[in-house]
């Protein structure tokens, strides 16, 4: 009998606990609990990520723990947070002071968490360093522009609703309630949030209370923010019962959803595998026939850098290669050291001349060389264009290094035999094929142009930045003295798909978000999303009229990914990762809609569908994920995806290659208009 007490006592005890929710692995409340005890003591933000991450994936921007840095520009806030130890236990600690200017465009951030928690309470315990800017925690975090926030700021308690901004660095926020608050820097505050449909209810220190009423955001994650050095002790979410069992459903449904979309899907299966140690590189790579045999082979480029930076590069050495691994030629000296990049530098493959066979066009020593693509030896070159004028630290040689290289037809010629050649980032040039210069202009260039005909005579306009400049050089309109930054992406796109509709201008227009613009130069929508760049048109679903466009933010609110009707009004957004991507459209099916690559990784990356689904995953047999190109090299229609690093080169083609009958087989800008800042345009089109 006294046994039997004991274990009635026990369960008793373990009842009492299920229902105060402090049990453990059985805990019925706990969404999340951290101390930071199970990450390792030292730098949490460091790691070379920078312009990198812009269309590499980088290991350094993966969640570590519970945890993933959500916003960073190229100074010391990629190294703000760091794990420290005090009194004996692990603590985050954000070390950054953020500048008045960059806390209107972005606060060092880490996030925790599910897009799909609702209704939850959230307490953190924090010490701020100073009282000069704020320090607290967001809860119901959509995204890093996206989010509600409460913390201290000077002697206030504040909450406060932060959403997309509503003109250039300009963000909206809305305070919904502070009160004043006595602290001291250096003390611990704990803090209380409780979330339940539009009600919000935050305490501090067990005492103050502040209550305020918004619908905006009825979900997501959690997350840390300071602009000033702050600690961080623990941060607990917890759920009532129901409300966690409700979310472990829509969890468990939204993963049966995605896995019955990736079971219908071709998988990724792969047909080619090359070695490049020694003169492989990052995401500079070109495609084309170099040989003449029929089947696409793949330039390889490394880059020289002058500095400072990536401000003044140019191609060091060139390997052409077939993807069976025979090394056609080499050109200059390959240097396994020089294997990285954050720019474009000026090298292409076309049939310039347009005599059937392939040429390699480059950039080096101050020339421009045109090249026999089977050979490489060089059949004549050219001077660079002259420094029109020095911009310290860009463009500091008398001649012009060659930012990019770009064909199009401004003669009327009916072939892409005219060169434009660019600096960085101020004026650009037109040659002819013989590299003779026939004309030049400025503007705020950006970084890579796009031509189109826009008024049917034969002779493309060139869409350079934020101008439109014609055939011969006029230009017919600039929104330099209205906009700022500069563009990532342009082109001119007819969204309906109807043929002779009028196109329009999409300019993914770093921060200053995502522009639609008329052929006369007027803005027909702007977005002040953030720092928006790669922007990709093509027809993403097939429920909704024309072409939808996809971007991806970059700088300072990095990995938000928006989608655009053909109206260029923002139908979904959502932020699956914290890095860039080059988002390249993937005729992967054969069918009429088409996917996006984010990145080849296991984890993070796959192909997404025009709905924000991860339709397809990449296998996890140890391939290269830095790098990804998408491109038809089999010969079906449809796409394979090259992916690689420094050392090789995966090919992935579909699980049922080669696939037969009538495909979709878009038409996209020509591979001899290659670049990591292109705007992709993949316009409808059909196999015979």
């Amino acid at each position: 009998m006294r046994n039997f007490g004991s274990v009635c006592l026990i369960l008793v005890f373990c009842i009492a606990l299920l229902s105060c929710g402090k049990f453990g692995d059985f805990d019925a409340n706990i969404l999340l609990e951290d101390g930071f005890g199970e990450l390792k003591s030292g730098m949490f933000s460091g790691g070379v990520v920078g312009a990198h991450a812009e269309y590499h994936y980088i290991s350094a921007t993966a969640p570590k723990g519970n945890w993933v840095v959500s916003c960073f520009r190229s100074n010391g806030s990629q190294r703000a947070w760091r794990v420290l130890i005090e009194d004996g236990r692990h603590i985050m600690y954000q070390s950054y002071t953020s500048s008045k200017n960059e806390r209107r465009l972005t606060h060092p951030m880490i996030i925790a968490g599910d897009d799909l928690w609702q209704d939850y309470t959230v307490e953190v315990e924090f010490s701020p360093d100073t009282k000069e800017a704020q320090s607290g925690f967001l809860f119901r975090y959509k995204n890093d522009r996206c989010y509600y926030f409460f913390g201290v700021n000077g002697p206030n308690a504040v909450l406060k609703m932060v959403r997309h901004a509503t003109a250039y660095h300009e963000p909206y926020v809305k305070i919904l309630a502070q009160s004043e608050f006595s602290w001291q820097p250096g003390q611990y505050i704990t803090a209380r949030v409780t979330v339940e449909g539009s009600s919000i209810r935050v305490e501090l220190n067990g005492g103050t209370v502040l209550e305020a009423e918004d619908e905006t955001y009825l979900n997501g994650r959690v997350g840390l923010m300071s602009d000033v050095p702050t600690r961080y002790r623990s941060v607990l979410v917890t759920a009532a019962p129901e409300e966690k069992k409700r979310y472990q459903t829509r969890k468990a449904e939204q993963e049966q959803e995605l896995e019955k979309l990736q079971a219908a899907n071709p998988k990724p299966v792969l047909w080619k595998k090359i070695y490049t140690d020694g003169f492989g590189v990052g995401r500079n790579l070109r495609f084309g026939d170099l040989n003449n045999d029929g089947q696409i082979d793949v330039l390889i480029g490394q880059v020289l850098h002058h500095g400072p930076k990536d401000r003044n590069s140019e191609v060091g050495a060139l390997t052409a290669m077939t993807f069976d691994g025979e090394i056609l030629w080499q050109l200059g000296e390959p240097d396994q050291w020089k294997d990285h990049l954050t720019n474009d530098v000026g090298f292409q493959i076309h049939d310039l001349d347009g005599d059937g066979k392939t040429e390699v066009i480059y950039a080096k020593n101050f020339e421009i060389v045109v090249a026999d693509g089977a050979t490489g030896k060089t059949k004549y070159k050219a001077p660079t264009p002259i420094n029109k004028f020095k911009r310290p630290p860009y463009n500091k040689f008398r001649r012009i290094l060659g930012d990019c290289l770009f064909f199009c037809d401004l003669r009327g010629t009916g072939h892409d035999r005219d060169i434009i050649i660019k600096d960085r980032y101020q004026n650009f040039w037109a040659l002819n094929d013989r590299l003779e210069i026939m004309w030049e202009a400025s503007c705020v260039t950006g970084h890579y142009p796009y031509a189109y005909d826009v008024d049917g005579d034969g002779k493309d306009e060139i869409a350079v930045g934020y101008s439109l400049f014609d055939d011969n050089g006029k230009m017919l309109w600039s929104l330099d003295d209205t906009l700022n930054d500069h563009a990532d992406g342009v082109a001119v796109v007819n969204f309906s798909a109807v043929e002779g509709a009028e196109p329009i201008l999409l300019n993914a227009a770093s921060d200053e978000g995502m522009i639609f613009i008329d052929l006369k130069g007027n803005i027909l929508k702007h977005h002040y999303y953030g720092h928006l760049q790669n922007p990709a048109a093509a027809n993403f679903r097939d429920d909704l009229p024309g072409l939808e466009t996809v971007t991806i933010n970059f700088w300072a609110n990095q990995g938000i990914i928006h989608y655009f009707d053909a109206k260029g009004d923002l139908y979904y957004d959502f932020e699956p990762v914290q890095h860039g991507s080059m988002m390249l459209p993937v005729n992967w099916t054969g069918r009429s809609e088409e996917y996006y690559i984010l990145s080849p990784n296991v984890i993070e990356g796959g192909l997404y569908d025009g709905w924000g689904r991860k339709v397809v995953k990449f296998p996890g047999d140890g391939h290269p994920d830095l790098c990804n190109a998408v491109l038809d090299i089999t010969g079906d229609c449809r796409d394979e995806i090259v992916v690689w690093d420094a050392g090789e080169i995966w090919v992935y083609t579909q699980d049922d290659n080669p696939k037969t009958g009538k495909l979709y087989k878009p038409i996209r800008n020509p591979l001899y208009n290659y670049s990591n800042y292109q705007a992709t345009v993949s316009l409808p089109g059909w196999s015979e």
